[in-house]
């Protein structure tokens, strides 16, 4: 089998171009180990590069037409048609575990379990706020559970942000009193 020298391979791409199914193939036969050891560089799967590859080659037949010689040698041109196949391959390319993966997955949700303790655990917040007195909790919801500001939580209730201040940090203490008493009656 003859080299295809970069005069021949600007010749074969312009016969290629005209419809040449001969030039095309020692084109293919010439280009076929180049195009898979590039793109057996750019996608982790064999398979994979031997597609981007005949992709490639495909569009040798497909593009021939396009080719400048001015811009650059027919060989960087296909160079540049293996490169930009086996990106658009790897594009597409979704990650793939084994299926043996999957039973050693974890849930990102919390299992019955711990569900249930932090339903037990709002439970005896609730009720911890519950017995607070009813500026506290006032202050306590607008502030924790509506994000209001402390100057917001003073206009809301009556009071200086300073007061408001001291009144969310009685509250914390109280329900620290509170939630602490609940665990040991427990």
């Amino acid at each position: 089998m003859l080299a295809v020298t970069p005069v021949s391979a600007t010749i074969l791409l312009s016969r290629v171009a005209a419809g040449d199914r001969a030039a095309f193939q020692a084109l293919a036969r010439q280009w076929s180990p180049l195009a898979l050891r590039i793109a057996a560089k750019v996608l982790p799967d064999v398979a994979e590069a031997e597609d981007a590859a005949q992709a490639a080659l495909l569009n040798v037949w497909r593009k021939a037409a396009s080719f400048d010689a001015g811009r650059g040698t027919a060989e960087s041109w296909f160079r540049r048609l293996v490169v930009n196949a086996a990106l658009d391959r790897r594009r597409t390319l979704k990650p793939v575990q084994p299926i043996e993966a999957a039973f050693d997955a974890v849930s990102p949700e919390p299992d019955p379990g711990e569900r249930a303790e932090a339903a037990d655990e709002v439970a005896r917040l609730r009720a911890a706020i519950a017995r607070l007195n009813p500026r506290q909790r006032a202050a306590i919801a607008l502030f924790y559970g509506e994000d209001s500001s402390t100057a917001e939580v003073a206009e809301a209730i009556g009071a200086t942000p300073k007061a408001v201040e001291g009144l969310l940090a009685r509250a914390r203490a109280d329900l620290a009193r509170i939630l602490t008493g609940m665990r040991t009656d427990t």
